[in-house]
């Protein structure tokens, strides 16, 4: 007589379950390392139900930790979100040796998520295609379809002063890190340079034979980066140009894209990246302008990108409350190791900067995501699309966090400021929008 199918999956799930059972004394030998591989302190006995918030409290009195600093776990690349034991059968790792755990530092503090918009500012007469805040986060610039660019004081809301040269439409704008400098790109191919507090300009650089797409600054901690002095630039001539702002004269020119560049970033660690329409993006020596590294994974062209660490970059000349101190100390945004981009497929993806490989595509907008914000404390980013939407997602949990609408057409830029209470979006309605919690 057999026995009754219910019995027989009943059976085997205790059994299954008494296998999984850890005894409750069952300890765990680890051995803590840094991201570059470097061992601290001695191994260590532990028990398996210990949780990232005591491996914290470990790690701070290993690391002699005056105070106490946040730190996120990674094991064989996973992060620990959980009790180790659990996170160790469930990944099926091995505990024959001594169990590596890697440690990453987090941002001592926590920018809260942006959750209603503040603000309305109109003035421009045609679709505002690029903002970006001021490294000490008090001014903001925005570029138009009317062709001109114009500088916001943030305390009153309104235009400090407009800036007029350009022939067609101003498709980007960028902040210098030492704010000496505001850069602006149009659709004939040239780039402006402005002094922002009068709204002069200082000159032009040409040498692209399409539209500029993106501009990016030099980091301030980088050798000779202060004053500002190197910025690079994408154009739809599918080239990256590197250019000496006292010169405006063009120091370095790189290619290996078949289609249009359509966004730039100047690393913190002598790389600058590329993306394109040909689906792949670049990692460039800064130095000579060699290729060292190609992302290849999106299915459409790749829009923008963000670094993780774009907080510290933009900022490194001023500190927290937008003070630029007599003698500059650069200290990285804390887990300055991810690269956000964004493509026409209606996904975010994100992708480990140090080693190139993907890590999770994030899913949610209904329309092509235009481009995409970090927050300063590296949790958080903002992103925003054709859908008139702007979104904010999780690093963490890589998940929906916050959904903002209020755009009345589609949203062609986004920036999060520095001191991370703002967000600033604009789009083809011709309204910038500021949103706080």
């Amino acid at each position: 007589m057999t026995e009754p199918p219910q019995k027989i999956a009943r059976r085997e799930q205790a059994g299954k379950a008494k296998e999984e059972e850890t005894p409750t004394d069952a300890s765990i030998i680890v051995q803590f390392q840094s991201a570059t591989g470097e061992t601290t302190g001695p191994q260590l006995d532990i028990p398996h139900t210990v949780t990232p918030q005591q491996l914290e409290t470990l790690l701070n009195g290993l690391l002699s930790n005056e105070d106490k600093l946040p730190y996120s776990f990674y094991i064989e690349e996973q992060e620990l979100l959980g009790e180790l034991g659990s996170h160790l059968r469930s990944g099926g790792i091995s505990v024959e040796k001594a169990l590596l755990i890697t440690y990453q530092p987090q941002a001592v503090f926590r920018v809260r998520p942006v959750a209603r918009c503040t603000a309305s500012m109109p003035g421009h007469s045609e679709s505002v295609l690029t903002v970006q805040f001021s490294p000490c986060g008090t001014m903001l610039a925005s570029g138009s379809g009317d062709t001109t660019v114009r500088l916001w004081d943030l305390n009153t809301q309104l235009p400090k002063t407009e800036c007029k040269g350009h022939k067609n439409w101003v498709l980007v704008v960028a902040w210098s890190p030492d704010a000496k400098y505001v850069a602006s790109g149009d659709m004939n191919g040239s780039i402006l340079l402005w002094e922002p507090g009068s709204g002069r300009q200082l000159g032009a650089c040409s040498g692209h034979s399409k539209w500029i797409t993106s501009l990016s600054w030099q980091p301030a901690h980088r050798p000779g980066a202060l004053p500002s002095s190197r910025f690079v630039s994408g154009s739809k001539d599918n080239t990256v140009k590197v250019w000496d702002a006292a010169t405006r004269r063009c120091v370095l020119s790189m290619s290996n894209h078949s289609a249009m560049v359509t966004a730039v970033l100047w690393g913190g660690e002598g790389l600058i990246y590329s993306a394109s329409r040909d689906c792949s993006i670049s990692a460039w020596d800064e130095a000579d302008g060699k290729l060292v590294r190609v992302f290849k994974g999106h299915g459409h062209w790749v829009n923008t990108l963000a670094l993780s660490s774009g907080f510290a970059l933009r900022t490194g000349a001023f500190d927290h409350n937008g003070k630029a101190p007599a003698d500059v100390e650069v200290v990285f945004s804390p887990d300055g190791r991810f690269i956000l981009s964004a493509s026409f497929d209606k996904s975010v993806k994100l992708w480990d900067g140090a080693k190139g490989t993907f890590l999770a595509t994030l899913r949610g907008h209904v329309g092509p995501v235009y481009q995409v914000a970090w927050s300063a404390d590296s949790r958080m980013f903002a992103s925003g699309s054709k859908d008139s939407t702007l979104k904010v997602w999780d690093a963490r949990t890589r998940k929906l966090k916050v959904d903002l609408p209020g755009h009345a057409d589609e949203v062609f830029t986004v920036d999060w400021s520095p001191d991370g209470g703002s967000v600033a979006s604009g789009g083809k309605d011709r309204v910038l929008k500021l949103w706080r919690h």
